[in-house]
């Protein structure tokens, strides 16, 4: 485990060398931890005003990148790259777990690795670098890890397999969870994609909407090699 204290390491990480690294201890400062330790600030404030930036600082990556999507294209993909699951695994990039300061209890049932405190971890470290150095420092790293999901963004399978199934049979396909397996922190989704009772395909993924979108994905290889459809 890394020293919650050793922030140089994750400065390096997110290529930000902080003016005042309070910020930053903030940010990286669980409400549990604040709740038990009175006096210590958490980080619901800087997640608040991270949450803004990311949106913006998204947006305006899209808006530049698609110039010839339209609005409903451009709000498919910023709410994936907003989501949950997206923040969940650019905190993982990161590593930002090891850095937080969580409560005994939190630490004991897995916090560290929970997807919605590595989330709005996140978040609040895009706030305390808004605060620290300005929204062009904090935009460029939002654009800098947009960028490198742009296969994602370029790719919604599930409204290429709703207009190909469409056209064909005049109704959508429909998504059903198989199971769900893993601990309540740690959860794994699988779902199956089908029309009417025929299976089209299956994926899992660590979100439902990850999964639906792994099965989509699945049933367009299929019937790209003449299976599914």
């Amino acid at each position: 485990m890394e020293n919650s204290c050793d922030l140089e390491s994750l400065e390096k990480k997110i290529k930000i060398k902080f003016k005042n690294k309070k910020f930053l201890e903030q940010a990286l400062t669980h409400k549990s931890y604040g709740m038990t330790h009175p006096g210590i600030d958490f980080n619901e404030r800087l997640e608040f005003l991270g949450d803004s930036v990311l949106n913006t600082a998204v947006t305006d990556f899209l808006y530049k990148r698609f110039p010839n999507e339209d609005e409903g294209k451009l709000s498919k993909y910023k709410s994936l790259l907003v989501s949950k699951p997206s923040l969940f695994r650019w905190a993982k990039d990161f590593k930002i777990g090891a850095y937080l300061k969580l409560s005994e209890n939190e630490l004991l049932t897995g916090g560290r690795e929970r997807e919605t405190i590595l989330a709005d971890a996140l978040e609040a470290v895009i706030g305390a670098i808004y605060l620290d150095q300005g929204f062009e420092k904090a935009s460029a790293l939002v654009k800098e890890k947009c960028a490198e999901k742009k296969r994602i963004i370029q790719t919604d399978y599930k409204s290429k397999l709703q207009e190909i199934i469409q056209k064909k049979h005049k109704i959508p396909p429909t998504y059903s969870l198989l199971k769900e397996t893993g601990p309540d922190h740690e959860k794994i989704f699988q779902i199956d994609v089908r029309i009417k009772k025929k299976k089209l395909g299956v994926g899992q993924g660590r979100s439902k909407k990850e999964a639906e979108q792994s099965a989509a994905h699945d049933a367009l290889k299929k019937i790209k090699n003449g299976g599914a459809h």
